[in-house]
């Protein structure tokens, strides 16, 4: 009896923490969500009360004055290409490590690994020189370039572990019933390789959509620059207008949130996908 209890106890301690728990990470969304609704009197005053009368002002004056629209493009369209780069390249790449063993295979497999391990901190001075040198700063397209490099990784090292897994039976069959290789790879493989295709375009987008000291070194014209930039332009030099920043925020992250309920489940399964081989 006494066993039982304690159990409960424990468990409904354990609810109990994992509640408080929830609230404490969900409640600074919710925060941010409110005061973007308040006036800057209303935010001085208390910046944890509720806001007496919604002003939806302040998300205007982001787009407008903040030019969070145009941010917001940037950020969009950096994001997806570099996602879509960092899918095929990774893919095919990660296929050939996984069913031919050439040489050097192992040595060029433990390279892109190695490129997991680079702090990306250490390398914004060598790469704002390289790029200088070969005019590629200030470009529609400098920022991809760095997030496919820093995102192949990841891309290899999930997507080669997965394809692993996959029974080569599958692919001796299309060969017997006239496939070629492209279309084995594209349309067989790769199509089974949905779950963890969606932990890399979710993870990817992710950092290509959240990268800020690449956005700060390699560009300096106003209309390229990306969301994170963006909202450092509402910091003033001797004052903050914390709810036009908090309704700029939102906007920020709004695609974030939305991605994440979407898809947080693939992320895990995308994460342990291939790691037990049946």
């Amino acid at each position: 009896m006494k066993l039982k209890i304690l159990k409960i106890a424990s468990q409904t301690f354990i609810n109990l923490f994992m509640v408080i728990f929830s609230i404490t990470c969900l409640f600074p969304l919710i925060w941010m969500f409110y005061s973007s609704l308040k006036t800057q009197k209303e935010f001085s005053l208390d910046i944890i009360s509720l806001p007496g009368i919604l002003h939806f002002d302040n998300y205007m004056e982001a787009i407008k004055v903040g030019k969070m629209h145009m941010f917001f493009g940037n950020s969009l369209f950096n994001s997806v290409f570099s996602v879509v780069l960092i899918i095929i390249i990774g893919f095919v790449i990660a296929y050939f490590l996984s069913r031919y063993n050439f040489k050097m295979r192992n040595l060029i497999y433990v390279l892109f690994l190695f490129g997991m391990l680079v702090p990306v901190h250490s390398l914004l001075i060598p790469l704002f020189i390289q790029f200088k040198v070969l005019w590629l700063l200030d470009k529609r397209f400098t920022l991809i370039l760095p997030y496919v490099a820093f995102g192949l990784p990841m891309a290899i090292f999930l997507f080669e572990s997965f394809i692993k897994s996959v029974p080569v039976e599958i692919e001796e069959a299309a060969y017997l019933d006239g496939s070629n290789t492209s279309t084995i790879i594209f349309k067989i493989v790769l199509p089974v390789c949905r779950p963890v295709l969606s932990t890399i375009l979710i993870l990817s987008f992710l950092n290509s959509w959240n990268e800020f000291p690449f956005a700060l070194i390699l560009l300096r014209k106003q209309s390229l620059k990306t969301i994170p930039i963006g909202l450092s332009n509402f910091n003033g030099a001797y004052s903050v207008n914390y709810p036009q920043l908090m309704a700029a925020m939102v906007i920020a992250v709004l695609p974030v949130i939305i991605i994440y309920l979407l898809a947080s489940k693939r992320i895990i399964e995308g994460m342990t996908a291939g790691s037990v081989k049946g």
